[in-house]
């Protein structure tokens, strides 16, 4: 039996995501203190496998070092992603914002794998980040796609090493191509899916699916 759960967090209330599956777990863009996920694993008994990166923006990655020490467990991204670490929006301090504790990771290479027992598809949607990743998992019918796409928006490309141009190319070529029906799990904000989004989402009606 699998299971979802979303845990908003931190200072933007980043979603952050537990994915549970016959007793394995992972967990993406843990944003904030991780209390609540790790307490969700004790009472549920869930083992932990690997901690995911959709990209690393400040918001989303506050609690990778707490996690990963309390769980002893890898923490991987995308490398094309390190480039964001140098900068106040990958570091933090931006704006007041606090700095994110250092951490390590390995590269998630792109194409199928098996998490938690499930099977994966590890998807490259740059355009917000040079190395923003997307998790989808055919047999959840879910994609969890970070700050690319939200209910009835997209991703911010004004950041250093956003570029719209290739946001549109991931929506256009990568998430589209996605079924219909399979959901969408954004880092803030509610639940959509690619279908409602290709049909509704004002930012993106120009694409001509």
């Amino acid at each position: 039996m699998s299971e979802i759960k979303k845990f908003p967090m931190g200072p933007l209330q980043t979603n952050c995501y537990l994915i549970a599956n016959n007793g394995q777990a992972l967990i993406i863009d843990p944003g904030g203190d991780p209390a609540a996920p790790v307490a969700y694993l004790k009472k549920t008994g869930a083992e932990l496998e690997c901690i995911l990166n959709t990209h690393l923006h400040f918001d989303h990655i506050y609690g990778n070092h707490k996690l990963s020490e309390l769980s002893g467990k890898t923490i991987y991204a995308s490398d094309v992603d390190l480039v964001l670490m140098e900068t106040e929006v990958g570091r933090g301090g931006l704006m007041g914002f606090p700095v994110v504790e250092p951490f390590e990771t390995q590269n998630m290479s792109t194409g199928e794998t098996e998490l938690a027992g499930l099977e994966c598809r590890v998807l490259s949607t740059p355009g917000h980040t040079p190395g923003s990743l997307t998790f989808y998992f055919p047999e959840l019918k879910a994609a969890f796609v970070g700050d690319v796409l939200f209910r009835r928006s997209v991703g911010r490309t004004d950041f250093p090493y956003g570029d719209t141009e290739q946001l549109m190319s991931s929506l256009r070529n990568v998430i589209f191509t996605l079924p219909a029906e399979t959901v969408v799990y954004s880092g803030h904000g509610p639940e959509t899916t690619v279908g409602e989004e290709m049909n509704h989402n004002p930012f993106i009606n120009d694409l001509s699916i």
